[in-house]
């Protein structure tokens, strides 16, 4: 089997309500999305999807995708899908980086696979929990009414895990972590994600004056060694997700003990190949997951969903889905949709959905075998 064709197209999604990240210092209202169509000389074909949250919150930049697959595309082109290994080393070889850039391909490769072999890709995978994985919330809000509000619409629909978006204010962000305490439900997962947002001594002040509610914070300091020189300072237990960007950073934080819970954002690691090891790093040191696309549609979603169904169910928090904050669907209602604030895992082979290709307009480029 080899790859033939490599098709390209740009969908802005716009989401249901402005965002803010970091106590209002980003701001985003639409996303730019890449999906990535493969198509293969025995006729299967597969779907990849790439969407970074905006242009300014980390490295990860959406037309820098469709250029990079510009760059990967030749590199490529004849390899056999289902060989995701030597996908990925082309791709490495390629364009070193950008990880964020690889992530459709890798994900088309592996619904290509998925369906050749006739199974789930988690079941390809090796696993394949039927346990059906809480949906966490994204609520990018601002002052506690507004917490309590976006809250309260996410119950509505089910949900049980909610990432509350909190930074750049100390006696704010303490305000409405004492608040959201007050008002958690039995059973509530609730992460306090500040993405990067307080400095050490900013960090520091809220994490001690909260340790007494036992919450649990993201990504509290810009970079690893921010969160490991103020580990042995405070008792609250940590995620990181922006600073878990390779496998070396996975071993770092595992070494030296800088986490208890690894947030793997699949673009943003450069797809499941990659973030799979993480995840086997984590099981091997004890670290709890929460799996999540960047953001995106239904087919990121559900790549999240596999590998989290790879992931025994202990160890596994929830998945963060995107799909209920857009105002548009590629899917036409179709794939792993919440249920309960649950996602299930789709028994059809391969990803388990894919868009409705008249709903992505003209492709914005197309790469074929010579």
């Amino acid at each position: 089997m080899k790859i033939t064709c490599i098709t390209v197209f740009h969908q802005d999604l716009p989401l249901e309500h402005p965002y803010w990240l970091s106590g209002g210092r980003l701001k985003f209202e639409v996303l730019d999305a890449t999906f990535v169509r493969i198509d293969t000389d025995e006729g299967l074909i597969g779907w990849g999807e790439g969407t970074p949250w905006g242009h300014t919150y980390v490295p990860a930049h959406g037309p820098g995708i469709r250029a990079g697959i510009e760059t990967i595309a030749p590199f490529v082109l004849g390899l056999d899908p289902r060989r995701i290994l030597d996908v990925e080393r082309a791709m490495d070889l390629a364009l070193p980086g950008h990880l964020y850039a690889k992530s459709p391909i890798d994900m088309a490769c592996w619904d290509i696979a998925g369906q050749a072999a006739g199974l789930p890709i988690a079941e390809l995978m090796g696993a394949g929990s039927r346990t059906p994985r809480p949906i966490a919330s994204s609520v990018g809000a601002k002052t506690v009414d507004e917490t309590r509000d976006v809250i309260e619409r996410y119950r509505a629909r089910g949900y049980v895990a909610h990432s509350v978006k909190i930074g750049g204010d100390v006696e704010r962000d303490i305000a409405r972590i004492r608040d959201m305490e007050s008002l958690r439900l039995p059973g509530e997962i609730v992460l306090y994600d500040v993405n990067r947002g307080w400095s050490r001594q900013q960090a520091l002040r809220v994490m001690r004056a909260t340790q007494d509610l036992n919450v649990m914070f993201e990504q509290p300091c810009e970079s690893l060694d921010d969160i490991a020189a103020i580990s042995a300072k405070h008792a609250a237990p940590v995620s990181v997700d922006e600073s878990l960007v390779t496998l070396q950073d996975a071993t770092r934080i595992a070494r030296d003990g800088l986490a208890e819970v690894f947030g793997i954002k699949l673009n943003r690691v450069g797809g499941l190949t990659k973030a799979a090891r993480m995840r086997d790093v984590a099981l091997a040191h004890g670290i709890d997951m929460f799996v999540m696309a960047t953001g995106g549609s239904v087919l990121a979603d559900t790549e999240a969903l596999h590998l989290a169904a790879t992931i025994p169910d202990a160890n596994c928090r929830a998945v963060w889905a995107c799909q209920d904050m857009l105002t548009t669907d590629v899917a036409n209602g179709r794939g792993p949709r919440n249920i309960d604030g649950h996602l299930h895992l789709p028994k059809t082979p391969g990803l388990g959905v894919h868009p409705d290709e008249a709903k992505l307009g003209a492709p914005t480029a197309t790469y074929t075998l010579p």
